[in-house]
């Protein structure tokens, strides 16, 4: 891992530990603000950007946006887009240039339907589940490695998006992952109020029955207040498909194991489709990624690999469960 990320690491001051049934959030803080971007939300409710099929026809892992605004726009690796031929979720955190045109690279979390409900896409409120982004996460980086591009495994994306519909009990029409986050809607609602938004918070650390899910950290403030929500989600709605109680007799311990093996990280560098450099990290226990531009963190994510997913199904229930819908 390089100077600058280990620094990153090391300069992360830890909040109060907050807990919700199985569920535990440590709020990340810095000394440190960067206001020189606004975020989806922000640009889509100013009209600044707009966010379209590549072409009439269209293409899976590929959107084009046009930003409008003479400000750059931070597009988080995970949002959810809702609309046009069907709902996709960013593959990376990319910042998007002012004024420019550019094709992004996204995975599609609505297996079921390719016909237009819009001409453009929306914000859907939600960053992809923490196990689906995990998985994508590994799929990019081999991808990186093969020279193919900011590209996910789609049909493992799928199966990870089905896995997580069967254990929620939800039946969708078309397979979307964002009829999963409205079932559990009165539930999310105790969890956001468990893990309120402090002042000058910049990101999460999550741990789930004791054992750290993964962490966000972006480098505004202001920014993160936006994302707070969709983040504190996309944890939420795996820890209450089974929630049990919380030990945080370890947690200190676990928060430690998981920073000493991220900087143990091996790392890789491409350039990113905006701004900036995309790092790619992989220890023993953990994988993630960083956009760094001019040697600044703007988002860093990382995941635990080992991490056991609540309710665990083989590969043949998941495929069978997708193929009766």
């Amino acid at each position: 891992m390089n100077a600058i990320m280990v620094e990153y690491i090391d300069g992360m001051d830890l909040g109060e530990t907050q807990v919700h049934g199985g569920m535990s959030v440590i709020p990340l803080f810095d000394g440190t603000e960067d206001s020189g971007y606004i975020t989806l939300k922000e640009a889509l409710d100013l009209e600044s950007i707009v966010i379209t099929e590549l072409d009439e026809h269209g293409a899976v892992p590929e959107l084009k946006v046009h930003n409008l605004g003479d400000v750059p726009v931070l597009l988080l690796d995970g949002e959810e887009l809702v609309g046009a031929k069907q709902n996709r979720v960013l593959n990376t955190t990319i910042l998007l240039k002012e004024g420019s045109e550019t094709v992004i690279p996204v995975s599609c979390t609505e297996h079921g339907r390719w016909s237009y409900t819009s001409d453009r896409f929306a914000d859907s409120g939600h960053v992809a589940a923490n196990r689906v982004r995990r998985s994508k996460n590994a799929s990019v980086c081999q991808s990186l490695r093969n020279h193919e591009g900011y590209r996910s495994n789609q049909m493992e994306f799928w199966d990870e998006i089905s896995e997580l519909s069967h254990e929620a009990m939800v039946m969708s029409e078309t397979g979307a992952m964002r009829d999963v986050y409205s079932s559990r809607e009165k539930d999310m609602k105790e969890y956001m109020e468990a893990f309120p938004l402090m002042d000058d918070q910049k990101g999460v650390m999550v741990l789930i029955k004791g054992e750290v899910a993964g962490m966000d950290r972006v480098s505004s403030s202001a920014a993160y207040k936006l994302l707070h929500e969709k983040l504190v989600k996309s944890y939420a709605i795996e820890a209450l498909l089974d929630e049990e109680d919380n030990s945080e007799e370890n947690i200190s311990e676990a928060v430690d194991n998981f920073l000493e093996d991220l900087k143990s990280s091996l790392e890789e560098t491409h350039k990113s489709v905006g701004y900036g450099y995309d790092h790619r990290f992989e220890s023993p226990g953990t994988l993630g990624s960083a956009l760094i531009h001019e040697d600044r963190v703007l988002h860093a994510a990382f995941f635990n690999k080992n991490e056991k997913k609540p309710g665990m199904s083989g590969y043949r229930e998941r495929r069978s469960f997708r193929d009766v819908r």
